[in-house]
């Protein structure tokens, strides 16, 4: 079967629901939204009154932060409705998924009814994450059988990357295969295929991984900040760590899935873990349950200062101010950028929390072992889970790989941790690791066959460390690697991805390698973030030392570095994803094209700081607006759209909303919803630029400015800012430096310039900013604080 999906139907609109179907609604579907009718309007005949219910539930969804669509305009692709009145509308949608409340009966209620009015051969699915999933299919038709499955979202599902995809013995494969695919591709999810079990794989690794803390913290007498600060991000997990994420998801949601292990997995050799400690119980009893009751583990409250988070002791029960812990080994591996580096000095240190690392680990790694094959066939698809769920950024098993496999086996014997049998197995058949590279495909340890196998999709997926050894060049900040069809990726790594001197080096060389050799060139990276912008530490120790012709040569060397990309004879492609800021936009400005990730947010920040845009992006806003002048539109309106982007430091939420913000092409530039296919994507796009006949861009010479007029309805625009207390002094001369910029300075009269004369004129205005104080003073509080002060 030719499957498509043109339209969903969303059954139960509470929290997860009205977020999926925002979701849905974010990708570009019609989505049908569905809820009980309102219990005060049963007798009502009116619809607003009947769909009260789903209307508040999905406006709640709305205003939410972070907003769990793309951009406002798909909030009109959502129509709302009731199961009494609207049921029968569910026959023109091609998946229908059922969220409502947990409990069986009510789901069996509502299949009842999606039965009698859904079309054969429409998917059923159901977002349970505790029912099982055999449970829910039982007493229904053969056709409802085989089309019906579980698919797990994670809250928000917008932002949490997991879709686990949970069959019953009776769906066809042509199903899952079909759902495997469209969540990755459609809805940009990992997706995870998973036996149904309870808590199904990242839940019930994830919630053991909380408890097996939780008892551990207890007998080692850690404190909640202690824990929080070694299960953060100097272990690649969530800022949240633990006790914060606790708050988040809620205490009584944690607690009920580990009693479902608890109750439900008798033969678990770890079920102890899942017993609730007796402080967690006294939070239950109290209804300290988080987030949603205002105080659990953290609680906040109003001081002399402002807002104040103060820290739950879990001995006295009573909240205190935080206490920042100090460990000397995390303070020792602070300051190394590699994952995996961190994690082994770490887990060798010998203070406090070296003790904890191992103990956790060690009870990490023997419960993931014997998962194997309970819950899934396959070790990379735990991995796959908890990175998309969790947000972990390395998973277990190549967490374990990491700190070596036989290594830690032998340590985790020596303490009493157990390993399952297919684990030894794999060491004394020589095989030493449980993923391994080979000409750049992933491959995975396979316990049932005894040997590797490649990770499907793989060819999908194109992942630049995994062609680490077809490097071509490299210096200390960057390399460029060979990604195979005639392609190169350029990379690097260096804090928050800022581009400095040795990045534009890289940068130029790559270019000029590509230029000779290849077909095309791939700028991405594999960070947290495509770039949080130029090195501002550089900048602010070159002005506050007034060395202002290095200041010159820097900018200059970052303007004609993004020239070089523009105009290299070769075609050059982006993959951004997450903070693309400042310079790393203006990157992304002057490739032939972007491929984003739904994920990013990009935008020109410089304004934050007292400066413009100084490598080529006010250049660029200038030459955009050019290009959109209007015969019907007065010339100043497209100036101003793009001047207020950049005068208020806009950012875009989305890559779709970056087209809004003139950022992203449409026709030219691409989002792809799964951030682990841009690369791929961009390198697909390079070849394709390439066969179609790449010709060498002519420098523009053609931009039209407006001089003095565009300047009059600028500063205009600026003074009124500036009265009405929206923009402080030094607000109001960095935006007229801007104006200054755009409007091609003070001309008499409008004018063609070339790209040299707004490259000239903008780091002319980057330059004097950077000896104002105020500018100094905001770029020092974003050094030391990480964010700008408001002077």
């Amino acid at each position: 079967m030719n499957r498509s999906i043109k339209k969903v139907a969303i059954l139960g609109s509470g929290v997860m629901g009205s977020r999926i179907a925002c979701h849905f609604a974010g990708i570009g579907l019609p989505v049908l939204l569905l809820d009980m009718v309102a219990p005060s309007a049963t007798n009502s005949t009116l619809a607003a009154a009947r769909n009260q219910l789903v209307n508040e539930a999905l406006q709640s969804a709305i205003k939410s932060n972070p907003s769990p669509v793309f951009t406002k305009a798909a909030i009109g692709k959502i129509k709302t409705g009731n199961f009494d009145d609207n049921m029968q509308d569910i026959a023109g949608c091609d998946w229908i998924i059922e969220v409502v409340v947990e409990r069986l009966d009510i789901k069996q209620m509502i299949y009842e009814k999606v039965e009698h009015y859904r079309k054969p051969g429409t998917i059923i699915s159901s977002n349970t994450s505790g029912i099982p999933i055999h449970l829910m299919a039982e007493g229904r038709s053969e056709d409802f059988k085989k089309h019906f499955c579980g698919t797990h979202f994670f809250n928000p599902p917008r932002y949490l990357r997991l879709l686990e995809i949970i069959p019953t013995p009776f769906t066809d494969q042509s199903v899952i295969d079909f759902l495997m695919h469209y969540g990755d591709l459609f809805l940009g999810k990992t997706t995870v295929l998973c036996k149904d079990t309870p808590a199904f794989i990242a839940n019930r690794i994830g919630v053991f991984s909380i408890m097996s803390i939780f008892h551990i913290m207890d007998q080692q007498k850690l404190s909640i900040d202690e824990i929080d600060a070694l299960t953060g991000p100097i272990i690649g997990r969530p800022k949240s760590a633990t006790f914060r994420t606790a708050d988040v998801v809620g205490i009584d949601t944690l607690v009920k899935v580990a009693k479902g292990v608890a109750e439900n997995c008798p033969q678990d050799e770890a079920k102890t873990i899942f017993n609730i400690p007796t402080w967690l119980e006294q939070l239950l009893n109290n209804k300290w349950l988080g987030d949603k009751t205002g105080q659990g583990f953290f609680k906040k409250i109003k001081s002399a200062t402002g807002k104040e988070i103060q820290t739950l002791n879990l001995i006295t029960m009573e909240y205190g101010a935080r206490v920042k812990p100090k460990f000397a080994s995390i303070e020792t591996a602070k300051p190394i950028e590699d994952l995996k580096q961190r994690i082994k000095i770490l887990s060798a240190a010998q203070d406090k929390a070296g003790i904890f690392y191992r103990a956790f680990h060690h009870s990490l790694f023997s419960y993931i072992s014997f998962r194997i094959p309970e819950i899934s066939n396959e070790l990379y698809r735990v991995d796959d889970a908890m990175m998309a769920g969790f947000g972990w950024e390395i998973g277990a098993f190549e967490s374990w790989d990491t700190l070596g496999v036989a290594a830690t086996v032998a340590a985790m014997k020596t303490g009493g941790y157990a390993v399952a049998p297919w684990v030894e197995e794999m060491l004394t058949a020589g095989a030493s690791c449980f993923y391994k590279v080979e000409a750049g495909k992933k491959m995975y340890y396979d316990p049932a066959s005894k040997s590797y196998k490649v990770i499907p999709g793989g060819e999908s997926f194109l992942i630049l460390k995994n062609h680490s050894d077809q490097l071509i060049w490299k210096n200390s900040a960057c390399k460029m690697v060979d990604i195979g069809d005639g392609v190169a990726g350029f990379e690097w790594s260096t804090k928050m991805n800022s581009i400095g001197g040795e990045v534009l080096e890289g940068l130029n060389k790559a270019i000029g390698i590509a230029e000779e050799k290849y077909k095309g060139l791939v700028i991405a990276n594999e960070g947290p973030n495509f770039s949080a912008g130029a090195n501002v530490g550089m900048i602010f120790m070159l002005a506050i030392e007034q060395e202002y012709d290095e200041l010159d040569m820097a900018i200059r060397m970052f303007q004609n570095s993004m020239m070089r990309l523009r105009y290299s004879s070769i075609p050059v492609v982006t993959a951004p994803h997450g903070l693309t800021l400042g310079g790393g936009c203006e990157m992304n400005l002057h490739a032939d094209k972007i491929c984003a990730a739904a994920e990013t947010y990009i935008g020109l920040v410089e304004l934050g700081v007292g400066l413009i845009p100084g490598g080529g992006g006010s250049k660029e806003f200038a030459l955009r607006a050019s290009d959109e002048l209007h015969e019907d539109e007065p010339e100043t309106n497209t100036l101003k759209k793009r001047f207020f982007s950049i005068a208020t430091a806009k950012v875009a939420t989305s890559a779709q909303e970056s087209f809004e913000l003139g950022i992203m092409r449409p026709g030219k530039d691409e989002v792809v919803m799964n951030i682990s296919r841009r690369i791929a994507v961009a390198k697909k796009s390079v070849l394709t630029i390439h066969e179609q006949g790449y010709l060498l861009p002519t420098i523009r010479k053609d931009i039209k400015v407006l001089g003095k007029s565009g300047l009059g309805a600028m500063f205009a625009g600026i003074n009124q800012m500036w009265r009405g207390g929206y923009a402080t002094d030094h607000d109001a001369l960095v935006a007229r430096k801007l104006a200054y910029v755009l409007c091609g300075g003070d001309l008499s009269d409008q004018t063609m310039v070339s790209e040299q004369y707004l490259l000239d004129l903008e780091r002319e205005a980057f330059l004097s900013l950077c000896g104002e104080k105020k500018t100094l003073e905001r770029i020092q509080s974003v050094l030391k604080n990480g964010r700008p002060i408001r002077n």
